[in-house]
């Protein structure tokens, strides 16, 4: 009895404090899920879907409405050179970096209303849970709605120092460019530099985030503990044969680039299938030339693109893919090359952040799993930076960027306050 007065004193006195985790509260799920509820209206269309592009006049009325929000939750808003939108409240200490929580709430043409927008939502709901409990982190907290993400992280990477200036040229994914656009929603884009950090500048970063994928909607898990962003690699693959006459060319003696390319493409999916772990591989595009009906095709060029968070295991295996098909091109009379035109390196989350996660899951007795990212996100952008950390919720039946896309309030809810005990864990953490 005399522990419950004396924490109702504390939670009465104007004075802020950090509550230990036990005693976090939890956030208004209600408040939470109406204004996700709002979000979508911005960009709404006639498929039930979003068209809330990066820079579209629906990216920034929702974007006015955010600020809005961060204000209630007590957070001052600014618009930084890249068009992010940052909402931040000072800490107890002077002089420590923030810890920042952060998403996107830009979407693809005709995308869902759940990718990106639920980090962001919850994290002004973490921020203004946290404020109306009276309880002060030592850091300073910073939520982020970077901009862009859809078209190529342009936000998140200014912080990285990595958004070249050509870049600014580009068309995005609306009718502006990626300069224009920044400019429309209050950015600088000739002033980018300013943003860029250094390790150090930011304490730690969390992005609370839907799956986009099935696992954990099929396994009945609450939560994902997010090990990290997996690597990417790309590469043209080119088989030069022989153009001839389909019907005048006996089949022993072609040499098909076709044909090549089917043995080469079916060979890929045995060897990433020889040994275990969650790599992936696909070929998505394939052109042949000269691309008649009645000419054996004389060179096939196809895509291949490798996945996983280790960056040695994409390596190996790639080279036992090559090895493999150049044996293969030989014995079928043809020549094969490679051509590398993306990298895109792993992320690998911070291990004590990933510990908070499972940890505020266990505290809210909320099932959880320990998985990869296969899709790329903001927080892969500060992976130089600070340490990062991303939390997944299920993403009914694995559907993302369309509008059937779908997570239940609970679940919303759930993932809200395990990111709330994450950063209060994270403000103990990192100092």
């Amino acid at each position: 009895m005399k522990a419950r007065f004396a924490l109702f004193c504390i939670l009465m006195s104007p004075v802020l404090f950090a509550a230990p985790d036990d005693d976090l509260p939890v956030v208004d799920a209600d408040r939470l899920n109406a204004t996700l509820d709002h979000m979508k209206s911005f960009g709404r269309n006639d498929a039930g879907g979003s068209d809330r592009v990066a820079y579209s006049e629906h990216n920034r009325a929702a974007l006015e409405y955010l600020s809005s929000l961060m204000k209630e939750a007590n957070l001052a808003p600014r618009m930084d050179v890249a068009g992010n939108l940052v909402g931040r409240r000072e800490g107890k200490i002077d002089g420590l970096a923030p810890v920042v929580i952060g998403s996107h709430i830009d979407t693809v043409p005709n995308g869902g209303h759940y990718d990106g927008i639920v980090g962001v939502m919850a994290g002004i709901e973490v921020a203004r849970t946290l404020y109306e409990s009276g309880v002060e982190l030592d850091h300073p907290l910073e939520v982020i709605v970077w901009s862009n993400e859809e078209g190529g992280k342009n936000g998140s990477r200014s912080y990285a120092g990595s958004v070249a200036e050509r870049e600014l040229d580009l068309p995005g994914l609306g009718d502006k460019t990626l300069g224009d656009g920044m400019k429309f929603l209050g950015g600088h884009p000739d002033r980018l530099h300013e943003n860029a950090k250094t390790p150090g500048d930011i304490a730690a970063y969390v992005e609370l985030h839907v799956e986009q994928g099935a696992i954990l909607d099929r396994e009945g898990i609450s939560i994902g503990v997010v090990e990290g962003i997996v690597g990417i690699r790309r590469w043209n693959i080119t088989v030069d044969g022989f153009a001839n006459h389909a019907g005048t060319t006996p089949m022993d003696q072609r040499q098909d680039a076709m044909l090549v390319a089917a043995l080469v493409i079916a060979d890929i999916r045995r060897i990433i299938l020889s040994e275990p772990g969650r790599q992936v591989a696909t070929v998505g595009r394939l052109q042949a030339f000269p691309g008649a009906p009645n000419v054996i095709p004389g060179k096939v060029v196809f895509s291949l693109e490798m996945r996983d968070l280790d960056m040695d295991k994409i390596g190996r295996l790639s080279d036992r893919i090559f090895a493999s098909a150049t044996s293969i091109a030989e014995e079928n009379d043809t020549r094969i090359s490679f051509e590398q035109f993306y990298l895109s390196p792993a992320a690998i989350t911070d291990d004590s952040i990933k510990t908070l996660v499972n940890e505020a899951a266990d505290t809210l007795e909320l099932s959880s799993m320990y998985m990869p990212s296969g899709a790329g996100h903001d927080a892969q952008s500060l992976k130089d930076i600070a340490p990062i950390g991303m939390i997944f919720v299920p993403s009914r039946d694995g559907v993302s960027h369309a509008p059937s896309e779908f997570t239940s309030e609970q679940e919303i809810t759930d993932g809200a306050n395990v990111l709330l005990r994450t950063v209060a864990g994270m403000d103990n953490l990192f100092k």
